[in-house]
């Protein structure tokens, strides 16, 4: 068995690897660009070497960096994860050189998997099924006569593409030639590979997978299928397995196309068999083959007991022993969700920054890289963590799923963690309906405000605050003025203690995401909602995508108050979610509002019904 393994890549996966070498007593090698030098699977590596700058050319993709790094600390193989230098044949062959073992596949199944035409070839010699489609496309003409053959809509594809990069779906022969040329720059620039071809389009498509392992010498193994179906612009955001609503015939012959596969190549290690179901046609079709392993590789561990990564370690090492040791059926059900980095909110745009609360259940498997304070970069893939749950049935895991989504927290930055909890209460993933087309579809309103401006200094404050910490010199924190706050809470219906907002001289200007109900107190600033004046005092409807706008103090007092109906969604610190802007914590990002920040809505918590009549004057807070 190897003694030292260097793991190629970073984030969830590298913690991942990491976790089974100890297990295995392997001692790990860690690599980190200068942006990822504070992040865990830096510290919890037995070594870490620095390969250079944050972008991925000169780290994590710099291949002569990493070759340096091997012979430094003496690592005598190398483990690739998933992304970056995974799929890479040169990779393998230049580790091979040095006398140093890839654990994965040999060069020569990248090679014949990598290009999708290739694989096709090689699906079509297996008797896989495949969908109606072209050899490589020649030219645009060319393109536009295999289109008419084979019938519009049909997907152009990138044949070295992956991670839904180089793909895109064409509905008639007048946005062929627009499309073309996105996916022919696209591939050049993604993969140094032009080469394009046409498939059919499948309107009613699910994404199922099979899980492989191969010994090498002909020997290949099923360990059952995934259910991907649920996407969003060609990523995954839900697997689970074993896939729903399929019947054993099919679940069969899935497995011994996938078999038939890795055979033909005589494959060797973890690999995964993708294909399009036809849910119209209960037909599947050959899609591509993943020659790493697979992000979500986690549900088919948790129905079958076996690491898939210690798997890959012994097979490269050879002492895997007898395949068939490893075949099993899958006992229970696993499902899990994606926790990105973005802003559902945004058109799913990435987001980072400092995250200043992270929770996750107990009793849950979260394959994860942050924790409270981890600094999320801007340059890396937006995946945070991986939650996965495991349940006697599909309906017990689905439950677990969607409490541990309650249970889970992630302050600091904008995550989809809401959108997960929305999509696990779904209809359409409940009864195992989903298909590759359903997340486009779907309505999902994020329960937020958007800061246009912020004002002169804005903040979150709750009442009464934080006290009490003055002997380790935090001075109390909360509202200026605590009846307004706490009026225009009541207006909503809220309790006294809700977080509200605190608007300093000059208002801020604020899009809400969802529809609610605000009301205004304190010092009376010039307010209007899609530029129509509103009232102070009262409770007022908004609808999403309304504008609130807030100008500067006329009159008494310097600070009024913005309450929303459950309150404001923002971590306790010190027991309070009261911004000290000073100290640089509490709040909601933390800190005082800038522009481009977004506010959370609670979903829940009012206590009362809203006030729609005016706050007679006499109840109203003197301002002087």
């Amino acid at each position: 068995m190897f003694g030292k393994v260097l793991i190629a890549n970073r984030g969830e996966i590298a913690l991942r690897v990491i976790k089974t070498l100890r297990r295995m007593d392997i001692r790990s090698v860690a690599i980190y660009s200068e942006a990822d030098r504070f992040a865990p699977h830096v510290r919890l590596a037995d070594e870490a070497v620095c390969l250079g700058p944050a972008q991925v050319a000169e780290s994590y993709l710099n291949v002569e960096a990493i070759l340096d790094a091997v012979r430094a600390t003496g690592a005598e193989a190398v483990h690739p994860g998933y992304g970056f230098l995974s799929e890479n044949p040169e990779f393998a062959a230049a580790l091979a050189r040095e006398g140093v073992v890839f654990i994965g596949p040999r060069p020569e199944h990248m090679r014949a998997f990598s290009l999708k035409h290739t694989a096709r070839e090689i699906a079509e010699e297996s008797g896989v099924p495949l969908l109606p489609g072209s050899p490589l496309i020649v030219d645009l003409d060319d393109a536009l006569t295999r289109a008419e053959e084979i019938g519009y809509p049909v997907m152009l594809k990138s044949t070295a593409g992956g991670g839904g990069i180089g793909l895109q779906l064409c509905h008639s022969a007048v946005d062929l030639p627009r499309l073309y040329d996105t996916v022919r720059r696209l591939s050049l620039a993604n993969f140094k590979d032009s080469g394009l071809f046409l498939e059919k389009y499948v309107a009613q498509a699910r994404h199922i997978e099979v899980q492989i392992f191969g010994d090498g010498d002909g020997e290949v193994i099923a360990l059952g299928e995934r259910d991907c179906s649920a996407q969003r612009r060609n990523q995954k955001v839900i697997e689970e397995t074993p896939a729903p609503n399929l019947g054993d015939a099919e679940r069969r012959a899935l497995h011994g196309a996938a078999v038939r596969l890795g055979q033909r190549v005589s494959y060797a290690s973890a690999g995964t068999v993708e294909f399009i179901y036809d849910e119209a046609e209960r037909k599947f079709y050959f899609l591509e083959v993943n020659t790493r392993l697979q992000v979500e590789h986690p549900v088919t561990e948790e129905v079958t007991g076996l690491d898939l990564v210690e798997m890959m370690v012994r097979q490269a090492a050879g002492e895997l022993g007898d395949l068939a040791a490893y075949a099993r059926a899958p006992e229970g059900h696993a499902i899990e969700v994606r926790l990105y980095a973005e802003d559902p909110g945004r058109n799913f745009q990435p987001s980072s920054g400092l995250l200043t609360e992270v929770s996750f259940p107990d009793g849950v498997r979260i394959d994860g890289w942050i924790s409270t304070g981890t600094e999320v970069t801007p340059f890396y893939d937006p995946m945070l963590a991986k939650v996965i749950v495991r349940g006697k049935t599909r309906e017990e895991a689905a439950a677990k799923l969607a409490a541990a989504l309650d249970q889970s927290c992630v302050y600091g930055i904008e995550t989809n963690l809401d959108y997960l909890r929305s999509l696990a209460r779904a209809p359409e993933f409940l009864e195992g309906r989903l298909l590759t087309s359903t997340l486009g579809a779907f309505d999902y309103e994020s329960p937020g405000i958007d800061v246009l401006s912020p004002g002169a200094q804005s903040s979150l404050q709750d009442w009464p605050g934080r006290t009490g910490y003055w002997d380790v010199g935090v001075p109390p924190s909360g509202p200026m003025d605590g009846l307004s706050h706490r009026l225009a809470n009541r207006l909503c219906g809220n309790p006294q203690d809700a977080a509200a907002l605190e608007m300093t001289l000059n208002g801020p200007a604020l899009r809400f995401r969802a529809d609610t109900t605000i009301a205004l107190a304190g010092a009376e600033m010039p307010a209007t909602l899609d530029g129509e004046p509103i009232p102070f005092w009262c409770a007022v409807e908004v609808k999403r995508g309304q504008t609130l706008e807030l100008g500067q103090v006329h009159g008494a007092g310097q600070r009024a108050y913005l309450a929303v109906r459950h309150g404001f969604d923002a971590p306790l610190y010190l027991g309070s979610r009261s911004a000290f802007t000073l100290g640089r914590f509490g709040g909601h990002a933390p800190g005082a509002l800038k522009t481009g920040d977004v506010l959370r809505i609670n979903r829940e918590g009012a206590i009362g019904e809203p006030v729609a009549e005016p706050l007679p004057p006499s109840a109203r807070t003197p301002l002087t």
